[in-house]
C-alpha cells in the first residue's frame, strides 16, 4: 500500500544531504519532488502547493552538527502533508445517526459516484457498520436506470436482515427515496441510506436525475465513492459532483490495493471536503474510518 509515494518521500529526504538548505540543490530536489508526487497520482496544484509549503519551511534554515537533518526534513513533510488535511475532518456517520434518532429523526445519506466504483459495496458495508451499532438502516434502491443495480442491493439487503425499498426499473429514482424515508419513519428506523444511478460523470441526465433526489429526500450528507486506483479521474469525479449537487464527504476504495498513493492527497485538496471512510477488502467489515494521522504515518514509512 503506498509503495509509490512512500519511495518519492523517502528519495526526496535522501536528496537533502546539505547542512544549510539553500539554493540550487534545495530547489532541484523540490523540483523532482513534484514530478514524482505528480507520478503517484497527487494532482499538480496539489503536488506544486506541497512543494511549496517545503520550500518556506526548509529554504535558508541552518543545521548544526548536533541535529538530525533527516529529522528536521521528515518533520517539514509532516506539517505539509498534515496542511492538505487541515479541519477536513469528517463527523462520525454512527454518533449522527444515534443523535438524529434520539430527536425521532432519520439520518438521510445519499451516496454518489459513477459505476464501477464499488459504490453498492460501500453502501453493504456502512449498513452492516450501522447493524453492528445496533442500528438498522433501511437502504433505498434509487438506481432504477441500470439493469441488475436493485438485485445486488437486496442480495446484500438479505445477507444483513435489513429492509429495502425498490421501485420499478424507469421509475422517478426520487420517489424511490422519498418511499424509503417515509418507510423509516413510520416504522422508526433511524437511517436511510440511498443509491444513486452512476453513468458517466458528464452526463447532463444523471445531474438532473441527482438534484431531483436531492431536493425530494432532503440529506443531511452527500458522500461520494471514488475509486482510489483511478488517480486524476477521481480528481476530476470529485471537482464534477462537488459543482453539480455538492459532496460532504469522501469514501475512498480498493485503497488496500493503491501503490501510489496520491489520490487521497488530491481530493482532500481539491474539493476541500474530507475523507470519512476508506474499503481496504471485499468483506463487509473491510471499512475503514479515515485518520489523516494514520495516512500520513504510512506514506512517510
Amino acid at each position: 500500500m503506498f509503495d509509490k509515494i512512500r519511495s518519492t518521500f523517502k528519495g526526496f529526504l535522501e536528496k537533502i544531504t546539505t547542512k544549510e538548505l539553500r539554493g540550487e540543490e534545495l530547489l532541484e530536489a523540490l523540483e523532482e519532488l513534484k514530478i514524482q508526487l505528480v507520478e503517484s497520482d497527487v494532482a499538480f496544484d496539489v503536488a506544486e502547493k506541497l512543494a511549496e509549503s517545503l520550500r518556506e519551511r526548509l529554504e535558508g534554515r541552518r543545521v548544526s552538527r548536533s541535529e538530525d537533518l533527516g529529522r528536521i526534513v521528515g518533520e517539514a513533510l509532516r506539517e505539509s502533508l498534515s496542511e492538505v488535511f487541515k479541519g477536513l475532518r469528517a463527523p462520525d456517520l454512527v454518533e449522527e445517526a444515534r443523535s438524529k434518532c434520539r430527536g425521532g429523526e432519520s439520518l438521510r445519506i445519499v451516496f454518489l459516484g459513477v459505476n464501477g466504483v464499488g459504490k453498492t459495496t460501500t453502501i453493504a458495508k456502512i449498513a452492516y457498520m450501522y447493524r453492528e451499532n445496533g442500528i438498522t438502516p433501511v437502504v433505498a434502491a434509487a438506481d432504477t436506470f441500470r439493469a441488475g443495480a436493485q438485485e445486488q442491493l437486496k442480495i446484500h439487503a438479505s445477507r444483513l436482515g435489513i429492509p429495502i425499498v425498490t421501485g420499478r426499473y424507469g421509475a422517478d429514482p426520487a420517489s424511490v427515496a422519498y418511499d424509503a424515508i417515509a418507510h423509516a419513519e413510520a416504522k422508526g428506523f433511524c437511517v436511510v441510506l440511498i443509491d444513486t444511478a452512476g453513468r458517466m460523470h458528464t452526463d447532463r441526465d444523471l445531474v438532473e436525475e441527482l438534484k431531483k433526489i436531492v431536493r425530494v429526500s432532503k440529506p443531511h450528507y452527500k458522500v461520494l465513492i471514488l475509486d482510489a486506483l483511478t488517480g486524476n479521474d477521481a480528481v476530476e469525479q470529485a471537482r464534477f459532483f462537488d459543482q453539480a449537487v455538492g459532496v460532504d464527504m469522501v469514501i475512498l476504495t480498493k485503497i488496500d490495493a493503491d501503490a501510489k498513493g496520491g489520490g487521497a492527497i488530491s481530493v482532500a485538496y481539491t474539493i476541500g471536503k474530507p475523507i470519512a471512510y476508506v474499503g481496504v477488502g471485499q468483506d463487509y467489515k473491510d471499512l475503514l474510518r479515515f485518520d489523516p494521522e494514520w495516512f500520513i504515518g504510512r506514506i512517510l514509512g
